[in-house]
């Protein structure tokens, strides 16, 4: 539950409500990860209120509704240190729709697979590009641009996966473009390969 644990990781500094934490997630991360749903954030904090590791309080306003405060329990830093402190395994294998593509670009011949990996290229390299501006930007926020770092490396991996993927899988596709079928061209309606019969006078 990564998002959990970022969570409470965010209120160790100090208690918080929803909106600031969801604002202090974003900013902490930065673009890469994306923006957090409320809706999804007070999901999270309900199990953690549930779990004992998050408590809740209500702080009341004069001139808006009452908000609810979230604090760290110590339950809750325990559960943190936990996780913070083991190292990461995948679990969920490498799920990449790039996979699916490749497949498919085999499937339909040596021309396909080449298109799919020049196009590819073109969209990491842009891609590189523009983590490169955002590294730039966020040069005095260490925590983000570690992650950007990350994804960098991410994506310098992916452009060595297209060099092997057309080393691979180039005589694959070749081989798979030999021994298809010939599709004939579809008959128009009507069209047999008999003369038509004339009808009984």
């Amino acid at each position: 539950m990564p998002l959990h644990h970022a969570v409470l990781a965010l209120l160790t500094r100090r208690p918080n409500h929803g909106y600031e934490l969801k604002a202090r997630f974003e900013e902490a991360v930065g673009p890469q990860w994306g923006g957090l749903n409320i809706g999804h954030l007070y999901q999270i904090l309900e199990r953690l209120v549930r779990d004992g590791f998050v408590s809740r309080s209500q702080v009341t306003q004069t001139d808006r509704p009452d908000k609810n405060l979230y604090t760290l329990t110590e339950a809750g830093e325990a559960e943190l240190r936990k996780w913070a402190t083991t190292a990461w395994v995948r679990v969920g294998g490498f799920r990449d729709e790039l996979f699916l593509k490749l497949l498919g670009a085999v499937a339909l011949g040596p021309q396909a697979l080449t298109t799919l990996i020049e196009a590819q290229r073109q969209t990491y390299l842009s891609e590189l590009a523009g983590l490169a501006q955002q590294r730039r930007a966020h040069a005095d926020e260490p925590l983000v641009a570690v992650l950007i770092d990350a994804a960098i490396a991410h994506t310098k991996a992916d452009l060595g996966l297209l060099d092997s993927a057309a080393q691979h899988l180039g005589p694959l596709a070749t081989a798979q473009s030999a021994q298809a079928p010939e599709r004939s061209p579809s008959r128009v309606r009507g069209d047999t390969d008999e003369a038509p019969r004339g009808r009984a006078g």
